[in-house]
């Protein structure tokens, strides 16, 4: 599934969506997301509404028209079946997230990962709330699946997004698995992840990075060197309260400038 919301950023989220879905014949749903006039309402009171209301509720109304022609061009250009496309009525948030529990992946551009634009709640939302997989659009548009890198430390949420992934790591001609075993105190085996990764028909290999600095800067070295065009890793192993005052792994990894598409799960 691809959010778009009929602006430049949908070229990118519907190539990245097209890399996922071609090696299965999956389907490319579309689903656009304006911005909800039910978001408004709250500001604007009891009664009778002003003419500056009722002129904002018509240039809102006006904007997702728009919206909606631009990101059905968009998917069209895209050329790819099977698709379809999806125009979110109000109220936006609940329809997005029905439409994720319906789709095996959700794609969203890097801005709405990094809190820009009408997405960046849903990112949280559909990342947190509905455990959704997510993977942030960015770096190579290229259909060609060469090198993907998986973060593993033994813990939850990195289990979880390795798992979710590993249907499209077997499309991948290089699967590296990255380890920081001195950046965690728990006790873990990468080779374990590396069977399970055999088992499901990922061959996968293991590199081990040392060292007591910043993991998501190792790991984000580790990813450009090996040419990697995806970054498979856990969300918020600490709670998103902790990333916020003190920083984390996701919000590194995520506002990461030239680095490959980001697939997460929480």
């Amino acid at each position: 599934m691809a959010a778009t919301l009929g602006g430049p950023e949908d070229g990118p989220v519907l190539a990245a969506a097209k890399r996922a879905a071609r090696p299965f014949g999956a389907e490319l749903a579309c689903v656009f997301a304006p911005a909800d006039a039910a978001d408004l309402m709250p500001l604007m009171g009891d009664g009778f509404m002003s003419g500056v209301q009722t002129a904002a509720l018509d240039s809102l109304t006006e904007a997702a028209a728009l919206g909606e022609a631009q990101a059905r061009a968009s998917a069209l250009a895209a050329d790819y079946a099977p698709a379809s496309f999806t125009a979110l009525g109000s109220p936006v948030r609940e329809g997005l997230a029905m439409e994720a529990r319906f789709s095996d992946l959700m794609v969203l551009s890097a801005d709405a990962a990094v809190g820009k634009g009408l997405l960046a709640e849903a990112f949280q939302m559909l990342l947190m709330d509905e455990r959704c997989p997510v993977l942030v659009a960015r770096g190579t548009t290229s259909e060609a699946l060469g090198c993907a890198v998986v973060a593993w430390d033994g813990g939850r949420e990195a289990t979880r997004a390795a798992r979710a992934a590993a249907p499209w790591l077997t499309a991948f001609a290089r699967v590296l698995i990255l380890s920081a075993p001195d950046a965690t105190a728990r006790a873990f085996d990468p080779e374990r992840l590396r069977a399970y990764f055999e088992a499901v028909g990922v061959r996968a290999e293991v590199e081990t990075l040392m060292g007591q600095g910043d993991p998501a800067i190792a790991l984000l070295d580790a990813a450009k060197a090996a040419g990697a065009e995806l970054l498979v890793a856990g969300a918020y192993g600490h709670s998103r309260l902790q990333e916020v005052v003190f920083g984390g792994t996701t919000r590194t990894l995520i506002q990461a400038k030239d680095a490959p598409a980001l697939f997460l799960a929480h």
